[in-house]
C-alpha cells in the first residue's frame, strides 16, 4: 500500500504591490486653464459688445384690424432696458399676442440693433353674444369688442359650447348656401335646443333631438317652400315626428302642418 504525504513547501513572501500617480504636467495644465479663461473672457466681451440697445422695430403683416403702432409700442414696453442679446423674446411675443385681433406672432433679432416682428391677424367667423368674436377655430377673442362687424352671424350658447356651436354653424352654413340662403344667427339654449335665423327673416326651430335628421328634412322639403314664400313665413318648426309646421306672418294666421302628428322637442 502506498500513501501520499503532502510535502511542505516554503512559500516566498509576496512583495507588496507598488503603484504611483502619473506625472501631471502642471505647467501645461496651467497654460490650458489660462487658455480657457481667455476664450471665456473673449466670449463675454463679444456678447457685451453685441448687446446693444434696441433702436428699431420692424412690423410685417397684412393689417386690417391691428395697428402697427400698437405693436411697436408693445414691443418697446416689454423690451425696455434690455439689449439685443439679453432681450427676452418670449416676453415680447406674449406682449404682442395680448393685443386685440392678433392671432400669431413671430419675434426675431435683427442685427445690429433691431427686432423683426411678424403678425398674423385673427379671422373672425362670427359674433359671440353681445361683445365677443369667434375665429374660424371656434376660439373666443376680442372679448369686449366695441366695434363688432354686423355682417357676421351672431352665435350664442351656454359657457363652454363655443366650439360645438361654431362647428354646427359651419356645417349648416355650407349646405344653406347651396340653396341661396344665409344664416344670420344660431342659438343653443340652456336646455340644449337649437334655433337658427335666416337672412330673409325666417326662424327655423330644430329642438333638442335628432338634430341632423331634422335639418336634413328641412333642406329636403321645407327649404323649397321658404325659398318661394319667405316674405310670408315667420318660422318653420321642425320638431315634429314626421314633418314640420310653418308659422305665417300677420295677425290671426295659424300654423300650416306638413305631415307629422305630434311635436317633440
Amino acid at each position: 500500500m502506498f500513501s501520499l504525504r503532502p510535502q511542505n513547501r516554503r512559500r516566498r513572501p509576496q512583495q507588496p504591490s507598488r503603484w504611483s500617480l502619473p506625472a501631471i504636467p502642471w505647467a501645461g495644465l496651467g497654460r490650458w486653464t489660462l487658455g480657457l479663461g481667455s476664450v471665456a473672457a473673449a466670449l463675454l466681451l463679444t456678447a457685451w459688445a453685441l448687446d446693444q440697445p434696441i433702436t428699431t422695430v420692424s412690423v410685417v403683416g397684412r393689417f386690417e384690424r391691428v395697428a402697427p403702432l400698437d405693436v411697436e409700442r408693445a414691443v418697446k414696453e416689454s423690451a425696455s432696458g434690455q439689449g439685443l442679446v439679453s432681450v427676452n423674446l418670449a416676453k415680447v411675443r406674449a406682449a404682442v399676442r395680448a393685443l386685440s385681433w392678433v392671432d400669431t406672432v413671430s419675434v426675431q433679432r435683427s442685427w445690429p440693433r433691431g427686432l423683426a416682428v411678424t403678425i398674423g391677424e385673427q379671422v373672425a367667423a362670427a359674433r359671440w353674444g353681445d361683445s365677443a368674436l369667434l375665429n374660424t377655430r371656434g376660439e373666443l377673442f376680442a372679448h369686449e369688442a366695441t366695434h363688432l362687424p354686423l355682417e357676421l352671424p351672431r352665435l350664442s350658447g351656454p359657457e363652454g359650447t363655443q366650439s360645438s356651436v361654431v362647428q354646427r354653424y359651419f356645417s349648416m352654413r355650407d349646405r344653406l348656401q347651396e340653396m341661396g340662403m344665409r344664416i344670420t344667427a344660431l342659438r343653443l339654449d340652456a336646455r340644449g335646443a337649437w334655433e337658427l335665423d335666416l337672412d330673409d327673416g325666417v326662424t327655423v326651430r330644430l329642438g333638442r333631438q335628432q338634430l341632423d335628421q331634422r335639418f336634413n328634412t328641412f333642406m329636403a322639403t321645407a327649404a323649397r317652400i321658404v325659398a318661394q314664400r319667405a316674405t310670408d313665413i315667420a318660422y318653420v318648426d321642425m320638431r315634429y315626428a314626421n314633418g314640420f309646421a310653418i308659422g305665417w306672418r300677420g295677425a290671426g294666421t295659424g300654423d300650416a302642418k306638413h305631415g307629422g302628428d305630434a311635436r317633440n322637442v
